[in-house]
């Protein structure tokens, strides 16, 4: 499908067509890149998408193990009282 840039301000943009838009899933927020050459326009992921699968593949590797010994405070020496 050609379009054309058209001026926003001092910058371009592309008007997508609303079938686009439900084809690829697109949102009111998007990530925007540059790939060989070819701008992409793909749908925004959240911050931690996939971090609750990879915790739990970690875990099943037995890789979620602390990586320093954890250290004795002068907290750890008395009894607390709430």
């Amino acid at each position: 499908m050609k379009t054309r840039l058209i001026r926003i301000g001092n910058s371009r943009g592309v008007r997508l067509p609303k079938a686009v838009i439900a084809q690829a899933g697109l949102t009111e927020e998007v990530e925007l890149g540059v790939r060989d050459g070819a701008v992409v326009i793909a749908r925004a992921t959240s911050v931690r998408s996939g971090w609750a699968d990879a915790a739990r593949q970690m875990h099943q590797r037995d890789g979620d193990r602390l990586l320093d010994t954890p250290a004795q405070t002068s907290f750890d020496e008395k009894e607390w009282e709430w």
